[in-house]
């Protein structure tokens, strides 16, 4: 789809024939004069619908782009999953099953339907979505299409129509008279008498009306504006009509309008959109925005892709990565910017007239408010809330508060938010939720930062993967000398009561022992996690620890994060095999040896050893027992190399589960030390020294 200034001129003139052949007494004329007099009102509507409707300048962007430039096509949801009406337990489970992090329009992928595919199918539509779920730029869109349907047959929209956008925020007055503002549009533009022009135009249904924002008509004259257009729609059926609304606001009236549901970018529609947003001639060169989709992709960048699901905050994502190419370590200040981009920065540039009801309710106290929301629920295990239990917690949050004003109401205040700034949402009948789990997430971390309140969450939770995210949060919002230093200190003592078990700590000391002075180039650290994880893949290889592989994969996951290191990827990965294939025993022991994590183990004996065994490798037509025997011997050999015994890996249940959990805890930290502010490079090399080593007894 092109851009208007690939096509102002021929669709112009395309326009100027069918608005000339509107007025009967014009079109009777077919004089040179009235036809030159159309064409240069076409021309100057279709460049004022390019310059007014066409550029897309929001969030602090330094220069305007061309919605044509960065448009990413929509989808709609069907009309009964706009509110889908189950209980908050329903959908609690239902999100709990799932295996996305968001919200809303994950259970509908198969039902989403192209939006401009909708347009053309219905006359009267009516789009909802939350703020900044692209509900404008889609009007906006639509009115771009029905301009090259005068001149390009592969225009998207099929109805060969003049389109016009309104703005209702602009209908405040009591008496709206919705031909003469039409009217205006096009006499601005130049075009002849154009009050006759607009009703025969009306009367011959030449017109495509695109009414946006009736969320952002003033309350009180809502019901006056939705009589006007529902009576302007009646008289004028002939012509076709899509209006907005955000969801939250809407409340029906419109009888003639299929309502429709904008549902939430999928990957597809992210990565067009983040490829169209990095399309110039360099970042083209650069593959910036291949590069930016993939970054988005990592694990550790999970939370923040899950806000690129609302079109605006992926805009603000990609204006983050272009002033950088990369996205912050310090998360927590991407989340609050984001968080402050649906408080006020949104509603300032809508030009939202905000309620009374924020008269004396600060942007920092709704902060306080809505962090108190997000503990309480996530506290609870909790992310759906009823009407009744966020209002109440509303009304306790202002009467504690002594200067904010009695007369601030508890209703309306939930209101405001979710229709103004859609932090809150309805996503079921009597059932809220946040937008976006992410927020809650910031949110509750910010109110442990504020209530200190982290140490007893770290205590209580830092093993629930629930909390992963919030505690990975606060690093980043702990400031001060001690702040990040005193977090990352209870995250080790927390860690360190993990492995109180006479086993566990004889396992510990085995691997640091083992690796001690050795010459390898990994971090001692590294090595000691390395040396756990092959005693632990002998454990499963001996049919040790038959049902319990956790302890395993979060040793991996340590030595990655602290390192990254292909060489030990692979090594692992052959361990791993070890316990499937008896034939990859020689390439692990030499793939350790040329590692030299360990200081006094005989590599070249074992693999001498090994080499010797490997015309004895049972065949196909082997028995069991002579492969199980087999098996054992070479994992005797191994065990002896190390100095280990089959009894110092053979962990109980409960063994394994502490050992997993203690190296959760050091993961968890490595990656708590990436997002902090402010950390003591004292303190964190003291931590490091210590993991995976014996604790020193209390």
């Amino acid at each position: 789809m092109g851009g208007l200034e690939l096509f102002a001129e021929p669709v112009a003139e395309g326009l100027a024939n069918v608005a000339f052949s509107v007025l009967p007494k014009m079109a009777g004329k077919a004089t040179t004069e009235a036809k030159k007099l159309f064409s240069n009102a076409s021309r100057k509507y279709v460049e004022t619908y390019k310059k007014r409707h066409c550029l897309l300048k929001v969030l602090g962007m330094r220069e305007p782009i061309a919605l044509a430039q960065v448009y990413t096509g929509v989808k709609f949801l069907d009309d009964n999953d706009i509110l889908k009406f189950e209980s908050a337990e329903a959908l609690e489970q239902l999100y709990r099953q799932s295996r996305f992090r968001g919200y809303a329009g994950r259970r509908s992928d198969g039902q989403k339907r192209s939006g401009i595919e909708v347009a053309n199918e219905k006359q009267y539509l009516m789009v909802l979505g939350g703020p900044g779920a692209g509900k404008s730029t889609f009007l906006r869109k639509v009115g771009l299409e029905a301009l090259r349907t005068f001149h390009y047959e592969d225009a998207a929209y099929r109805h060969r129509q003049i389109p016009v956008l309104l703005e209702l925020k602009r209908f405040e007055a009591d008496q709206i008279d919705i031909t003469a503002l039409i009217a205006e549009e096009f006499g601005n533009c130049g075009f002849p008498e154009p009050s006759d022009f607009v009703q025969h135009a009306l009367r011959q249904g030449k017109l495509l009306i695109l009414l946006d924002g009736l969320d952002e008509v003033p309350t009180a004259n809502l019901d006056n504006v939705i009589h006007t257009i529902q009576d302007f729609v009646d008289r004028h059926d002939q012509n076709r009509f899509i209006a907005s609304c955000r969801t939250a606001a809407y409340r029906g009236g419109f009888t003639r309008f299929s309502d429709v549901g904008m549902a939430d970018f999928d990957d597809d529609q992210i990565e067009q959109f983040i490829n169209n947003w990095f399309s110039s001639e360099p970042d083209i060169e650069r593959g910036t925005g291949q590069k930016c989709w993939e970054i988005l992709q990592e694990d550790k960048n999970k939370a923040a892709k899950e806000l690129a699901h609302t079109p605006l905050l992926l805009t603000f994502l990609c204006l983050v990565y272009d002033r950088s190419q990369r996205f912050p370590d310090n998360r927590s200040r991407l989340y609050k910017r984001a968080l402050r981009i649906l408080l006020e920065e949104w509603a300032a540039e809508k030009r939202i007239n905000r309620d009374e009801i924020y008269e004396g309710l600060s942007i920092e106290l709704e902060e306080e408010l809505l962090s108190e929301i997000a503990h309480t629920g996530f506290d609870e295990d909790q992310l759906f809330f009823s009407q009744r239990q966020l209002t109440q917690q509303i009304k306790d949050f202002l009467a504690s508060n002594l200067n904010v004003p009695k007369s601030l109401n508890g209703e309306k205040v939930l209101h405001a938010i979710e229709v103004q700034q859609g932090i809150l949402v309805e996503r079921a009948e009597d059932a809220y939720s946040f937008s976006h789990l992410t927020l809650q997430e910031y949110l509750t971390a910010q109110y442990l930062v504020d209530n200190a309140q982290w140490e007893q969450v770290i205590t209580q939770y830092v093993t629930d993967n629930r909390w992963r995210e919030v505690l990975l949060l606060v690093p980043g919002l702990l400031t001060g000398k001690q702040g990040a230093n005193a977090f990352m200190e209870v995250l080790e003592k927390r860690s360190q009561q993990c492995l109180q078990s006479p086993k566990l700590r004889q396992l510990v000391h085995w691997a640091d022992v083992a690796t001690a002075g050795s010459s390898g180039k990994l971090k001692p650290v590294t090595k000691r996690v390395s040396a756990i994880s092959l005693a632990l893949v002998l454990a499963r290889a001996l049919n040790l620890a038959r049902t319990f592989a956790l302890d395993l994969a979060r040793a991996l996951d340590l030595a990655r994060a602290l390192d990254l290191a292909l060489d030990l990827d692979l090594a692992l990965d052959l361990a791993l095999a070890l316990a499937r294939a008896r034939a990859r025993a020689l390439d692990l022991a030499q793939r350790f040896s040329q590692l030299n994590i360990f200081k006094f183990v005989n590599f070249p004996e074992l693999i001498n050893t090994l080499k010797e065994l490997r015309p004895n490798i049972p065949d196909s037509e082997a028995s069991s027992q002579q492969k199980q025997q087999f098996r054992q011997n070479i994992l005797e050999y191994w065990l002896s190399a190390l100095n280990l015994s089959a009894e110092a890996v053979d962990l109980s249940q409960d063994e394994a589960q502490a050992l997993a959990d203690y190296f959760y805890i050091c993961e968890l930290m490595v990656r708590c030390k990436e997002t902090a502010v402010r950390l003591s490079p004292e303190v964190w090399a003291g931590i490091e020294s210590r993991v995976v080593t014996v604790p020193e007894s209390d």
